[in-house]
This record gives C-alpha cells, structure tokens and sequence, in this order.
C-alpha cells in the first residue's frame, strides 16, 4: 500500500499501534482490537467509537490503551517501548509532526516494525514533499481490504464489504430525483462562525456524505476546509447560503459541546432566520475519521438525516447516547450480521 509499498509478515501481528480512530474501528471489524496498544487519543477516540460500536455489542474498553498525542507530538521512545509489530499509521503523515522527519520513521520500521497507512486519501491532500512522486489515494474499503490482508482476514472483510455494497445500493436506487433534494451544508460551527466542508469532495472522509447525490451549498466555495482550512462564514454569509439542511461534522463526537450548538444558532438574530434552524434540520453528523463499521452506520444516519421520507426519520443525537436502535424494519442494513461477522459468525 501506498506510501510504504508491500509488507511482509512472519505471522499475523498481535501488538499494533494505530494513531486514528479508523484503524482502530478495523481493527474490530476483523476481530483483532485485542492486539491494539495505543491511539492518538485514546478516551476521545474510544468514546467517539463506542457511540457506533454499541450498535453491534461490540464496545471498546480504552483503559490500558496508551495515548500517544501529549505536548503536540509524540516522543519516538514511545514508539521503542510499545515494540509494536505494526504501526498503523502514515509514515508521510507522521514526518509533519513537530521532532519527526523521514529519517526517524525509516528508524523505527527497521529497528521497531514497519508503518502500513495512507492518511491523505481521506480528502486527497497533498502529502508533504518527499512523499508527492507516487503517492496513492485509496478508498475506504480499500485500504480497509489492505489490512485485512494483513491480519489474514480476508473472508471477514468481504463478508461486510457485502453489507457495505447491499446499503451503497439500496440507498442509491431509492434517492428522489435531483431537483427533489435537499440542499445541504456540511460545516463546524465554532467561536461564532461556520467553517464549511464539501459534501461530494473526494476521500473517504466524505465516505458517508458523497452518496447521498445532495445539493452542496458550499460546491463553488473557496472557504471550504480543502480550499481554505482557516476560512469561515458569518451569520450574515451562512444565511446567504441558508441551506435546507446543516450537517454539523463531528458533532457525535467528543470534540463539540452539541447541547449548546442548536441553542446557540437559535438564539442568535440571525441563526434564527436560517431555514435549517426554523425547519428543525440541523443534525448532528458524523465523523471523517470512519472505519468500515462507522461508514455503514453513517450511512445509514445521513441517509435518515437528508431523506426521511425515503429511508425514515431521524431521532436526533443527545450527548452521552448510543447510536439509535433501529428496529428491523427500521435498519437500512442487516445490524445483526454485522454483530455475526464481527464475531467471527460468517
């Protein structure tokens, strides 16, 4: 896999560091979270996948999980001391971290264990220079098919690929012509403006967003996170953009105080106006950083959130809940046979 090229093993690997959450959720998906010792954020990253993972009985414990972000990097001992037969994360990615460059990565895959990850596939950045001449950007399912070959898990994965391409499809066949969809505004809202995201972007951070065919408010915009990463609206821009529907990324996570978001635009003068405000269509929306068990369920969410009527309503999200449970008839995938082959039951 792109950038480290092909990877060899003695055996399958039992002590992996994974910096982000979606290997973390991989990890699961194949029935190896055991192996794992470490995340970038272990609480953080925990609760964020536990909100999904309960869906299937198959909630993580982070205690024991060692965090590697402190201070704004991590020390490269740490790396020494966990002795991890695989570090799930892009060495490109890892060479931008304050005290790292290339040369430190190439140290610990050789003395340590090999690095195996894309990072910029998830919005199709550019990776620092060094890494530009061949850099390849993969889907989810592929690079998840990847390291399931890793852990020689092979049948596993297609087992839920087949769940993956079963919701893919039912939800494409049944989207409402063009002109009847909604337009929509995926965006973080913090310190009193909005920080805009394209919904149909490229990578598999948009893995939930870009099949949903909506109408994206901010498609021509050149604040959006991959154009501008610092660029914002205010009241005054967002109602001019006034979207049927906001998306707020992220917001299922613990990195957002949802509870103040949807008071805090209603109360404003301005946020007030806008029509997703006054229609009650300001969601709480997932996270970029998705594994195969969170893309089906973000799917499945987006789908609600964006067409009601088509796939059901959405119940909405409270902080400290687990992800709704869905009735059969209600679910727009088989959620216990994704609990089945995550245990193994294929």
């Amino acid at each position: 896999m792109s950038p480290v090229g092909e990877v060899t093993f003695d055996a399958v690997p039992t002590n992996v560091m994974a910096y982000s959450p979606q290997y973390a959720d991989m990890l699961v998906a194949l029935g190896h979270w055991d192996s794992l010792n470490s995340l970038g954020f272990a609480d953080d990253y925990g609760t964020s996948l536990n909100y999904f993972l309960g869906t299937f009985g198959a909630e993580v414990d982070t205690d024991g999980v060692k965090q590697l972000f402190t201070d704004g990097s991590f020390d490269k001992e740490v790396l020494y001391e966990l002795d991890s037969d695989l570090h799930l994360q892009d060495p490109c990615w890892l060479s931008t971290f304050d005290g790292w460059g290339m040369e430190d990565t190439e140290e610990i895959s050789e003395q340590v264990g090999p690095f195996f990850a894309n990072r910029y596939s998830r919005q199709h950045a550019k990776p620092p220079e060094g890494c530009r001449d061949g850099y390849r950007y993969y889907t989810l399912w592929e690079i998840s098919e990847k390291v399931s070959q890793v852990f020689q898990e092979r049948e596993r994965f297609e087992a839920l690929k087949a769940e993956y391409e079963n919701v893919y499809g039912h939800i494409r066949t049944n989207l409402p012509p063009k002109s009847e969809r909604p337009t929509v505004g995926l965006v973080s809202f913090y310190d009193g403006k909005f920080y805009p995201y394209r919904i149909n972007g490229p990578g598999f951070g948009k893995a939930h967003t870009r099949p949903m065919g909506a109408r994206d408010v901010f498609a021509d915009s050149d604040r959006t996170y991959a154009e501008n990463y610092d660029a914002a609206y205010s009241f005054e821009g967002m109602l001019e953009a006034d979207p049927d529907v906001i998306l707020h990324i992220f917001a299922v996570t613990p990195w957002y105080d949802w509870e103040t978001i949807p008071e805090t635009l209603r109360n404003d003068p301005l946020g007030q106006e806008l029509t997703a405000i006054q229609n009650d269509r300001l969601y709480a929306s997932g996270t970029s950083f998705q594994g195969p068990l969170t893309n089906l369920l973000q799917l499945e969410m987006t789908a609600k959130q964006l067409y009601p009527e088509q796939f059901g309503e959405w119940p909405g999200f409270e902080e400290g809940e687990s992800y709704p449970d869905f009735s059969e008839d209600e679910q727009l995938f088989d959620h216990g046979r994704v609990t089945d082959i995550i245990d193994g039951n294929l």
